[in-house]
């Protein structure tokens, strides 16, 4: 197999021989999968810690859903609930990103030690996102994104889902660097099942190469979406529920990171972390080239014995 190149640094964030796992945090009482469990910040910074434990390389603190449907919650709820938890995190040593789409909860989690600012609007939702992100330094993930979680499922609509989610995320890239923000900072996510149903997402991962291959890192967050619970659907067509989805996850972890992902952000961290360092394996092998070739038999060359 040939050696593909390891994952693409980030600034602020510890270099890896391998592509990185983010724990996700879910500061929320509604998110889809586990909203609720970790709503106390000690019950969420218990949680962040139980999740390094288990290989998580950073962890992604969120205090607003982005669920289907959801709805946006008052500005000073998401602030109550999110900047406590950077803070114990923080203080712990954990490499904390922050999970918003408002740019006054990006500069207060960044001002209290958060590294990166994970964006699911690409700074679409806020004109200010892109003058924090400039002032401020911090590394940003843009995410492919077309409009919030109410309305995102009317929104799927593509020619060639890679080809459009490509040239939109170059328009990200514009914008950010118009805005002062330097390359080093800039992480793009295809934003797998933002404004994309189940057969959308399918191709964006199989052709993740195109998306490595433009030079920003890639983030990939597929962990228990619906497009995996529809894959896993039983007899009866039920999708599987989001905590079945687990090991799903963990194959698209392995081979988004065969594909040269440099992070993948996930809810359950243990296999996800078995599965990347597979993946960074795999990858260390080097293609032997022609000159190496197997030798062939003399007798199978000429097809038969000597005898």
């Amino acid at each position: 197999m040939s050696a593909t190149p390891r994952p693409t640094s980030v600034k602020g964030i510890p270099d890896a021989e391998r592509t990185l796992v983010m724990g996700v945090v879910n500061v929320t009482p509604d998110s889809f999968s586990d909203g609720g469990r970790w709503f106390t910040p000690s019950a969420a910074v218990a949680h962040g810690l139980e999740l390094i434990g288990q290989g998580a390389d950073l962890l992604d603190v969120g205090g607003e859903s982005t669920r289907p449907g959801a709805r946006r919650v008052p500005v000073q709820d998401e602030l109550d609930r999110v900047l406590p938890v950077v803070d114990g995190l923080v203080a712990r040593g954990a490499v904390v990103s922050v999970d918003t789409t408002r740019a006054v909860v990006a500069r207060e989690a960044v001002a209290r030690g958060a590294r990166l600012v994970n964006d699911v609007s690409g700074g679409l939702a806020d004109d200010a996102m892109y003058g924090v992100v400039a002032e401020t330094g911090v590394a940003y993930v843009a995410m492919h994104w077309r409009g919030h979680a109410d309305v995102m499922d009317d929104l799927d609509d593509y020619d060639d889902v890679v080809a459009d989610v490509r040239r939109e995320l170059a328009s990200r890239v514009a914008g950010l660097r118009s805005a002062g923000v330097r390359d080093e900072q800039i992480v793009l996510d295809p934003g797998l099942g933002f404004a994309k149903a189940g057969a959308s997402n399918w191709p964006l991962l199989a052709r993740l190469p195109e998306l490595v291959g433009d030079g920003f890192p890639v983030l990939v967050g597929a962990s228990r979406k619906r497009f995996l619970g529809h894959l896993l659907a039983g007899p009866g067509g039920e999708p599987a529920p989001p905590l079945a989805r687990d090991g799903a996850t963990a194959a698209v972890s392995a081979l988004a990171a065969a594909a040269g992902a440099w992070c993948v952000r996930v809810h359950e961290v243990a296999g996800s972390a078995d599965a990347v360092r597979v993946a960074a394996a795999w990858r260390a092998v080097p293609d032997p080239g022609d000159e190496d070739e197997l030798a062939v038999d003399e007798d199978a060359r000429t097809g038969g014995s000597t005898r």
